[in-house]
């Protein structure tokens, strides 16, 4: 393409202007600032279709896995949070606000029904009837093995053997053997019984004390006791195991309908609102873009200029507009 004197000096002209307005941190300011007035009056479905947000999220966050990296990242940032030295003097009354500790006391008490329900599903696990009959057998197998009053009393000792003897033969079984068919029969009339217990000790009112006791246990302790039930070492492993968790969720039927229809039900309820309505749901406001966005922004658009990044880039595209054919037959027919 062959240069054209006076496109050179006009070009040259419009960067020099460029430059010293964008150095020129009121410009800046005001740019940005007018931009944000422009976008907040317009509404969300007029910039972006539901499509094109669920496509965005489904790409980056469905489609898209972890990075090693930043895997390693979260466990690191998790260990530094542990052994950060502000655990040790800094109370678990001091990072969690006791009237809020006192809200969910209520809110858990409170919530009988779930609670007995909850209760009523472990009692009547088969797990829980082996743990029981476990359990009882081995407190009667204890309290005859080894009662004081066995020990320390003459002629009980043998007293109690005899009686174990004659109930084994009888039984025409071993003790524990009787014990365990005593308890399988009345299993569901033990469960029962474990149920109401249940019930009657974690009542609301029990449980409300019982988890207000909890907190003046606790409330004191310094934050470093986290590290007593968190293994550091371990953290790159554990972390790596509820990764496999969300890797293989993102990837299911179930996750990608739900955030199709989460997106959905979102866009649905915002579509006519405006941004200025939606930032505000962030806390974006105008003191916030003229205080602090703008001053993250300024010193980017400073280094570009500095680095000629801005002016190439303008520079590319003044060519393109003073040597396009409109812009060249206007200054032929000015110079005639």
């Amino acid at each position: 393409m062959q240069k054209h004197p006076m496109i050179e000096q006009l070009i040259e002209a419009h960067l020099q202007f460029l430059n010293h307005e964008f150095t020129q941190s009121e410009t800046i300011k005001n740019e940005f600032v007018e931009f944000y007035h422009w976008f907040r009056k317009q509404k969300l479905k007029q910039i972006w279709t539901v499509e094109q947000i669920h496509q965005l999220i489904d790409q980056q966050i469905l489609k898209t896995p972890a990075s090693d990296f930043l895997i390693e990242q979260i466990a690191e940032h998790i260990r530094f949070a542990l052994v950060h030295p502000a655990n040790d003097q800094t109370k678990i009354a001091d990072a969690i606000p006791v009237l809020t500790v006192d809200k969910i006391a209520q809110y858990v008490a409170s919530k009988s029904g779930h609670r007995q329900r909850l209760i009523h599903t472990v009692v009547n696990n088969p797990a829980f009837a082996a743990m029981i009959t476990q359990l009882i057998q081995h407190a009667i197998h204890d309290y005859l093995d080894n009662s004081v009053m066995v020990k320390h009393v003459p002629g009980v000792s043998r007293f109690m053997k005899m009686g174990k003897s004659v109930l084994e033969s009888v039984t025409d079984s071993n003790l524990d053997q009787a014990i365990q068919h005593y308890l399988q029969k009345n299993i569901q009339k033990l469960s029962q019984m474990s149920e109401q217990v249940l019930n009657q000790h974690f009542n609301d009112d029990k449980l409300y004390h019982f988890q207000a006791n909890l907190w003046h246990k606790i409330k004191d302790l310094p934050l470093n006791v986290l590290k007593n039930y968190i293994e550091i070492d371990d953290l790159q492993h554990t972390v790596g195991l509820g990764h496999e968790i969300w890797d293989h969720l993102r990837q299911s039927e179930y996750m990608a309908q739900q955030v199709k229809d989460g997106i959905s039900a979102w866009y649905a309820r915002n579509q006519d609102r405006s941004f200025d309505l939606l930032f505000r749901d962030l806390n974006i406001d105008e003191a916030l873009i003229q205080n602090q966005l703008q001053h993250l922004l300024e010193p980017i658009i400073q280094n570009m200029l500095q680095s000629d990044y801005l002016t190439q880039r303008a520079r590319h595209y003044l060519e393109k507009f003073y040597y396009s054919d409109s812009t060249l037959a206007i200054l032929k027919k000015g110079a005639e």
